[in-house]
């Protein structure tokens, strides 16, 4: 009876707690209009560089100082879809945006060019290009950073001895490596796994 009693007295405690005519939200007042006028006042963002998206095949297909044996490997790997990469960003202090295309191989995507456009009186230039495999260029923070995988006899693609991370700087028309670091690699780690011991 007592359980009884205190249940009921719980219930209805609880009731006439939810049921105190409030209105949700809308006690908390009318929204301030400085916040709604600090919202419309926020920047809107900065316009990009870029004219538009370019045709990367076509510009390394048309570009007479790309080697032959990369224009010979750029092909499709699955219907049109070209095994390239193209980064765009501020690398050479331009009214529009540099282009960075890296070519890569289509069973591995193994780097075998990178290059650099700039554009000038609306045609693209190349002012940069690495044709040692593998390779891979990328836009850091303004830098044009390439990293370079290093193989020793004997490791497979898929493990490379070490890097070569070389880092560029766009100076007096042209660029200038302003740091390199070599790391290499263990080749004790990630191998076979080790066994259980017996117990």
């Amino acid at each position: 009876m007592i359980t009884a009693a205190a249940v009921l007295a719980a219930l209805a405690l609880f009731v006439s707690a939810c049921g105190t005519g409030g209105t949700g939200a809308r006690d908390e007042g009318p929204a301030r209009s400085d916040s709604v006028a600090g919202a419309a006042a926020s920047p809107s963002p900065v316009p990009s560089k870029t004219l538009d998206r370019v045709d990367a095949v076509r510009l390394v297909k048309d570009d007479p100082r790309v080697s032959a044996e990369v224009k010979r490997e750029l092909k499709p790997c699955v219907a049109d879809e070209y095994p390239v990469d193209v980064s765009y960003g501020d690398l050479t202090g331009g009214s529009t945006d540099d282009v960075v295309v890296n070519v890569l191989t289509c069973g591995d995507a193994v780097g075998i060019g990178s290059y650099v456009y700039r554009e000038d009186d609306g045609s693209y230039q190349n002012v940069f290009q690495v044709e040692e495999p593998p390779a891979y260029a990328e836009i850091d923070r303004g830098y044009l950073v390439v990293t370079k995988q290093v193989y020793e006899k004997g490791d497979p693609v898929s493990s490379p001895s070490g890097e070569v991370v070389s880092t560029y700087l766009w100076r007096s028309d042209r660029f200038t490596k302003k740091y390199s670091t070599r790391t290499e690699y263990s080749h004790a780690v990630g191998g076979d796994p080790t066994p259980v011991p017996d117990s």
